[in-house]
């Protein structure tokens, strides 16, 4: 669905993506640190064999791939849709199918209500660490859904 020519003010420029860049920076810096703790620790031991020194640099390495994938949820949005990128799984969607974006109090993140009758968790958005952006970008997110969608969704206000 081609979006109308005059766009309501407040609304991005698209493609725009919305992250949790706080979380995102806390859990690769964890990552990164940690790693570098258990390497040179490895390094340091003296009575340290070559294997076990590298099972400590293995282990350090997925410790950091486990802080990785999580530091991996993202909403990217354009003109056609919505490309929901949670911790193991990527999903596409066009605008029509999001009824409704909510973020409740309370909720840990982002939840798209479906046009199948599910409801996804979009875990790009979370009001862990910063709950004003959160709230600011599940409005623009709403907003946009509003805007991009089917028209299906008119009461939208909760949260």
């Amino acid at each position: 669905m081609s979006a109308p020519a005059t766009r309501p003010p407040g609304l991005p420029s698209l493609p725009a993506t919305f992250r949790p860049t706080l979380t995102r920076v806390v859990l690769l810096a964890v990552g990164a640190a940690t790693f570098v703790v258990i390497t040179v620790i490895a390094l340091i031991l003296e009575n340290l064999g070559p294997g076990e020194r590298a099972s400590f640099v293995l282990v350090a390495l997925l410790f950091f791939g486990v802080l990785a994938l999580l530091s991996r949820p993202h909403i990217t949005v354009d003109e056609d849709g919505v490309t929901v990128v949670n911790i193991t799984r990527t999903r596409r969607l066009a605008w029509a199918e999001i009824l409704r974006v909510n973020l409740r109090a309370g909720d840990p993140w982002v939840f798209l209500d479906l046009s199948d009758g599910t409801s996804m968790p979009a875990l790009g958005i979370q009001p862990g660490m910063a709950k004003e952006r959160a709230i600011r970008d599940a409005r623009t997110l709403r907003a946009l859904a509003e805007f991009h969608g089917s028209g299906v969704n008119d009461a939208t206000e909760n949260g």
